[in-house]
C-alpha cells in the first residue's frame, strides 16, 4: 500500500472504526459530515485516493461497498505499520470508536509477533509489577479469546481494563500486577464480560 497523507489516514481510521463498531462502512455523506466537507464529492475524492493506494477495496453490487484490505484497517505501508492509539474509552462504546483514537503511530511491521491491531494508552499503576506503567502504550492484538495467564484488554460492564486473565474452577478472575489493587472476580450472572484483545508488546516513549 502506498504511503497515506495525514488526512487520508484519518479518513481510513474513521472508516475502520465504523466497520469495527457497527459492521458497515460509513456513507460518503457521513464521511463528509464527520470531517466538515461541504459536500459528499470531497469525501469521494479521498475515498478514491484510498482505493487507488490500496488501503480500501470496493465490493461490486453493494450500496455501502467499502472494504478494508486486511479486514482490520491496519495501515501497512512501505514505511511500516500505522496503528490507532486508543485513550480513555467511554462507557458502552466500541474500543475503536473514533472519539477514543488520540492519534496514530507508525511502527516496524515486524516489531510485535503476533502483530498488533491497535495501541492502548495505559492509565494507572495496576500493572506496574509487569513492567507496564502509567502513560505507557501497550500493543494489542484484537481477539475475543485468551488463555489463562495472558494479559488482556477486557470489558467488564462499561469499563475497559488491562489485567492478567486467570481462569479458575470458580470462574474468571482479572489480576492486577500491583498489590495495592484488588483482584476482580467476574460473575457472569451480574456482569457483562468480554475480551477485547491480547497484550503483545509495549511501547515506552522517552525518559520517565
Amino acid at each position: 500500500m502506498s504511503t497515506l497523507t495525514a488526512r487520508q489516514q484519518q479518513i481510513l481510521d474513521f472508516i475502520r472504526e465504523r466497520i469495527t463498531g457497527e459492521g458497515v462502512p460509513p456513507s460518503l455523506a457521513e464521511i463528509a459530515e464527520a470531517f466538515g466537507f461541504a459536500d459528499p464529492s470531497s469525501a469521494q475524492h479521498f475515498v478514491s485516493a484510498l482505493v487507488a493506494k490500496g488501503a480500501l477495496l470496493r465490493e461490486p453490487g453493494k450500496r455501502r461497498n467499502l472494504r478494508l484490505v486486511d479486514g482490520l484497517g491496519r495501515g501497512d505501508s512501505e514505511e511500516g505499520l500505522r496503528l490507532p492509539v486508543v485513550g480513555r474509552v467511554a462507557a458502552g462504546q466500541p474500543i475503536l470508536a473514533q472519539d477514543h483514537i488520540e492519534r496514530t503511530v507508525l511502527i516496524d511491521a515486524d516489531l510485535f509477533q503476533p502483530r498488533a491491531d491497535f495501541v492502548l494508552r495505559v492509565q494507572g499503576e495496576s500493572m506496574r509489577d509487569a513492567g507496564i506503567l502509567d502513560g505507557d502504550w501497550v500493543a494489542v492484538q484484537r481477539s475475543a479469546e485468551a488463555r489463562s495467564g495472558q494479559i488482556v484488554v477486557a470489558r467488564l460492564d462499561d469499563e475497559v481494563t488491562l489485567k492478567r486473565l486467570r481462569r479458575t474452577r470458580s470462574g474468571i478472575e482479572l489480576h492486577p500486577e500491583n498489590p495495592d489493587f484488588s483482584v476482580i472476580r467476574v460473575d457472569p450472572r451480574q456482569h457483562h464480560f468480554a475480551i477485547e484483545g491480547i497484550h503483545v508488546g509495549l511501547i515506552r516513549r522517552g525518559p520517565r
